[in-house]
């Protein structure tokens, strides 16, 4: 199945009014960098295993490990969950940037150091959070 069918697929299961909020975030992201490489991850290991929830990932971010491999990923990633949305900002080396950099300004939201968590949209600042996103995606970008 193509990338976009399983993204509409996946946007589509999603209960309201998580979809709707799920869809402005897609959006949003896709906005503020046209042309990114998108990801879906079913949230299934190899054997089929329910492990996570789906998400849909933007960007590519090329990651080194100690034994020298390098392995690929998204830079920023959504999800629905069952307490609403996640924005994951993947790559930040400081643990703590993203916590003491937005919590102030982003409202009613949970932020660890590659995650923000929130119930709905409307609970928080979306251009706050797209700031996040787009730093997020600069800081990370090859």
């Amino acid at each position: 199945m193509a990338l976009d069918d399983q993204i509409s697929r996946y946007l589509d299961s999603i209960p309201e009014p998580k979809r709707t909020d799920m869809r402005k975030l897609h959006d949003a992201v896709l906005e503020l960098n046209p042309g990114c490489q998108l990801w879906f991850l079913d949230g299934k290991d190899e054997s089929g295993k329910v492990v996570s929830n789906p998400n849909i990932g933007y960007g590519t971010l090329h990651k080194k490990y100690a034994d020298g491999n390098i392995k690929s990923f998204y830079q920023v990633g959504i999800s629905a969950n069952s307490m609403g949305l996640s924005v994951y900002i993947m790559g930040m080396d400081d643990k703590s940037y993203l916590r003491e950099k937005y919590t102030h300004a982003i409202g009613k939201a949970s932020i660890t150091g590659y995650c923000i968590k929130f119930k709905a949209l409307k609970d928080i600042s979306l251009d706050t959070l797209k700031q996040a996103i787009q730093e997020g995606m600069t800081r990370t970008s090859a």
